[in-house]
């Protein structure tokens, strides 16, 4: 049952995303705090374990290494990902996309502070956030959208976005009032006057499992190059056979807290592991998930700094650079 309060946000997606996708995902979000076990694609979710966050940050302080690992999120890491593309229209040769993901704004409101002030040195032609928005998983949107102002205020030129499983999608309007075009299972030309590149997005495919690839692949078919944007890895199968050239995500953190050599804990994440962080490859699609460059369940960094990552997209690859650095 829709409470009086509900009607109205679920008039303006019912209009913009359809009538059945509103309601499952406010239906899911009605049910307040999401499971710890089961409703996703994996079976454990330790980001609704609150207890376990406050055990942890307890242990660390106890440790000593809490203030260490704090001040480790605030050193933000730029990654370059060149991105080589048969079939890339001329006019997007050396196309520079900035990628951020698992900001986590009201987690840790000094580190977004710091992430506005990184950003304002690069550049890029167009933008794309790869979801989790927020620290909870449920309840209000405010304190996250007002820690996200710095950010978006920092970003140049067009901005994409999609949800992730801490989201909720009463953000939408908000977001794109605050100038990021969200991707809501819908396909947009990348930089229209250039033509030729789809860019698709997709809803939360981690817990709330309402994406829908078919339909975005539908909507990309034709172009010479077609590019997702799914906030967890956990669907590259679908994406590769569905005809992606090149998928973005984010969603494991990269382990957030990983051993000597950057070796996750844990990625969360029904994926194989070399898919956790970095570029990547599945048959003919290639890949990119990105660690995050906020924080998760606590906020510390362990031999995994944030990290923004710019992806250049060309035609053939170079002999004068790495693909990644």
């Amino acid at each position: 049952m829709i409470r009086p309060m509900e009607e109205e946000i679920l008039e303006q997606l019912s209009r913009r995303l359809g009538e059945v996708h509103a309601r499952q995902r406010l239906g899911i979000e009605r049910e307040r705090e999401q499971r710890i076990f089961g409703g996703g694609i994996n079976f454990f979710h330790p980001e609704n374990w609150y207890s376990f966050h406050a055990f942890l940050r307890y242990g660390l302080k106890l440790t000593g290494l809490y203030g260490r690992g704090w001040r480790n999120t605030l050193k933000f890491r730029v990654r370059h990902n060149r991105v080589v593309l048969a079939g890339l229209p001329s006019a997007f040769e050396g196309f520079r996309l900035l990628h951020l993901t698992d900001l986590h704004a009201d987690q840790n409101p000094p580190a977004m502070e710091a992430l506005a002030e990184a950003l304002d040195s690069l550049e890029y032609d167009a933008c794309v956030l790869t979801g989790d928005y927020r620290a909870a998983t449920h309840g209000p949107i405010e304190p996250a959208m007002k820690a996200l102002e710095p950010v978006l205020e920092a970003l140049r030129g067009p901005v994409y976005g999609v949800l992730g499983n801490h989201d909720s999608i009463r953000m939408v309007p908000r977001l794109e009032a605050m100038g990021v075009q969200m991707l809501i299972n819908e396909t947009l030309p990348l930089a229209p006057e250039r033509g030729g590149v789809a860019l698709a997005g997709i809803d939360d495919a981690h817990f709330y499992r309402v994406d829908n690839l078919a339909k975005v692949a539908e909507e990309a078919r034709g172009h010479p190059v077609a590019i997702l944007l799914s906030h967890t890895p956990e669907i590259y199968r679908q994406a590769a056979h569905a005809g992606f050239d090149l998928m973005l995500c984010g969603h494991t953190h990269g382990g957030q807290i990983c051993l000597p050599g950057g070796i996750p804990v844990t990625l969360d994440s029904d994926c194989p592991r070399y898919m956790g962080s970095g570029p990547w490859r599945y048959h003919q699609m290639q890949a990119y998930t990105s660690p995050g460059a906020g924080t998760c369940i606590v906020s510390v960094r362990f031999n995994c700094p944030p990290e923004i990552s710019l992806h250049e997209l060309v035609s053939r690859d170079g002999d004068e650079t790495p693909a990644t650095t």
